[in-house]
C-alpha cells in the first residue's frame, strides 16, 4: 500500500529524495529488481 504522497502522484523513482529515503520500500511504491541468475548451461549445446 502506497502512503507517500509523492509516490502516489509521481512514483518513488521521480522523487527528489529517492536516494536518501529510508522508507521507499515501506510507504512508497519502490520494489527492488529480483536478482538475476547467470545462464545455467543446460540450454543448447554447440557442435
Amino acid at each position: 500500500m502506497t502512503l507517500c504522497p509523492i509516490a502516489i502522484v509521481a512514483g518513488c523513482k521521480k522523487c527528489p529524495a529517492f536516494k536518501a529515503c529510508p522508507l521507499k520500500g515501506v510507504i512508497g511504491d519502490y520494489k527492488e529488481a529480483p536478482p538475476t541468475q547467470p545462464p545455467s548451461g543446460s540450454g543448447e549445446k554447440k557442435p
